[in-house]
C-alpha cells in the first residue's frame, strides 16, 4: 500500500516500478500533479484508488501486507498510521522514517533514537517495525520488498501498535510538559543561587 500525494519528491515511481518488476499487487491512495505520469507507468498489478476517507484508509492499512514509503519526508505520518494498524513499513532510510521506523535491517539506516522507547523483546532486543532501503532506486526497493517477504513473521502487530503509540499526542504533551518543568526548575535553581 502507498498513501500519498502524487508529488515528485514522494518517489511513487519507485514503488510502481518495483511492484511492476516483482509482479506484486500495489494499491495507491492519493492524487496530485504526477497522476497521469504514474498511471502511464503502472502495470496490471497496480491499482489507483484516488483519495479515500480516513475510515477507508484505516481499513486499507489494516489489510495491507506493508506500507511502502519511498520518499524523504521531514516526519511522515503514514508510517505511524500503518504501524498503528499493526502493519510494517518499507521505507527509504532518510528523513523522518529514521525517527519512527525501527528497522529489521539496521545496517541500511542509522540506529533508532533511544529516547523514543521502542518495544523491547524479552531478551532486550528492539522489535522491528519495518525494513529500510538505502539505494533509492527500483532495485533497492525491490530488495527491501523481498527482504520483507522473507522475514514477514518477524513483525509483531502488537509491537507495531506500541511503537506508534510512543508518538501519540498525549505522550507528546506529557513529554513536553516534563521538559518545560525540568527547564523551569533549573532556571529557578540558578536564580536562587544568584540571590544568595
Amino acid at each position: 500500500l502507498v498513501v500519498s500525494a502524487f508529488a515528485p519528491y514522494k518517489r511513487l515511481d519507485l514503488a510502481i516500478q518495483a511492484c511492476n518488476l516483482l509482479r506484486r499487487p500495489l494499491k495507491i491512495v492519493g492524487s496530485g500533479q504526477e497522476e497521469r505520469r504514474l498511471k502511464t507507468m503502472a502495470g496490471p498489478t497496480v491499482e489507483f484508488l484516488g483519495w479515500r476517507s480516513d475510515q477507508e484508509v484505516a481499513e486499507l492499512y489494516s489489510r495491507c501486507r506493508a506500507l511502502l514509503f519511498p520518499g524523504v519526508e521531514d516526519f511522515g505520518l503514514t508510517p505511524l498510521e500503518a504501524m498503528a494498524s499493526g502493519r510494517p513499513v518499507i521505507a527509504f532510510a532518510r528523513g523522518g522514517a529514521l525517527e519512527t521506523v525501527v528497522p529489521l535491517n539496521p545496517d541500511s539506516g542509522r540506529s533508532i533514537s533511544p529516547d523514543r522507547g521502542p518495544s523491547q523483546m524479552a531478551d532486550g532486543a528492539v522489535e522491528p517495525t519495518g525494513i529500510f532501503f538505502s539505494d533509492q532506486t527500483p532495485a533497492g526497493l525491490m530488495r527491501a520488498i523481498e527482504l520483507f517477504e522473507a522475514n514477514a513473521s518477524h513483525f509483531n502487530p502488537d509491537a507495531l501498535r506500541r511503537r506508534a503509540q510512543t508518538f501519540d499526542r498525549q505522550v507528546f504533551k506529557e513529554r513536553m510538559a516534563a521538559l518545560v518543568a525540568d527547564r523551569w526548575a533549573g532556571h529557578l535553581g540558578r536564580v536562587g543561587e544568584a540571590a544568595c
